[in-house]
């Protein structure tokens, strides 16, 4: 056994439980309290294992896909959450997150780095239909959390429908077949109120 190998790989394993102090402004789906960043990862899997007959590729690698959502929000531990909607915050977003997945990625074995490293940039890049697909389960998710929650979100930051749908406009390209639930979503929480129409 290589020790110094293992020693790497627990010290990773350690620091990605702070994963889960990271705070989402999305609320859980009963309203009760703030989604933390493992949470939404691990829902995201879960999503993508129950939802992976949508995308538009067959042979979609399922497991290539669970990898990247379970990734995808790593370097928040470093960097951050930053709010979808905070125009000020994206500026810098890909610069702060690009310096936490080196710094993170770096405390695993080299072939291990790496390895995750393609991953997150392939989530990052938008360009293989894992990616896509990943990227909009990513979306959708928080879109039904604000659903169930009376549009918390939107509603405490004044977000309007446009931006919701521009914000979900990944999913044409990476499940189109569930555009039609994203636009059935919005156009609900405008009947209802809890969304409002630009």
């Amino acid at each position: 056994m290589d020790k110094e190998r293992l020693k790497k790989q627990i010290e990773f394993i350690i620091e990605i439980d702070k994963l889960k102090q990271i705070y989402r402004q999305t609320l859980l789906m009963d309203g009760s309290r703030q989604e933390n960043d493992a949470e939404h990862s691990w829902h995201l899997a879960l999503m993508a294992m129950v939802l992976h007959e949508y995308s538009p590729k067959k042979d979609l690698n399922i497991t290539k896909v669970l990898k990247m959502l379970l990734i995808h929000d790593l370097v928040e531990i470093y960097a951050g959450d930053t709010f979808c909607y905070d125009e000020e915050a994206n500026l810098d977003k890909a610069e702060r997150e690009l310096l936490a997945a080196r710094q993170l990625f770096s405390i695993l074995p080299p072939d291990q780095s790496q390895d995750f490293r393609a991953l997150w940039d392939e989530f990052e890049e938008r360009k293989t239909q894992e990616a896509l697909f990943a990227a909009s389960l990513d979306r959708i998710q928080p879109l039904i959390c604000n659903y169930l929650t009376k549009g918390h979100t939107w509603v405490k930051y004044g977000i309007k429908s446009d931006k919701v749908l521009e914000r979900n406009f990944i999913v044409k390209e990476g499940a189109p077949d569930l555009w039609e639930l994203v636009e059935e979503m919005v156009e609900d929480s405008i009947r209802m109120g809890i969304l409002e129409r630009d």
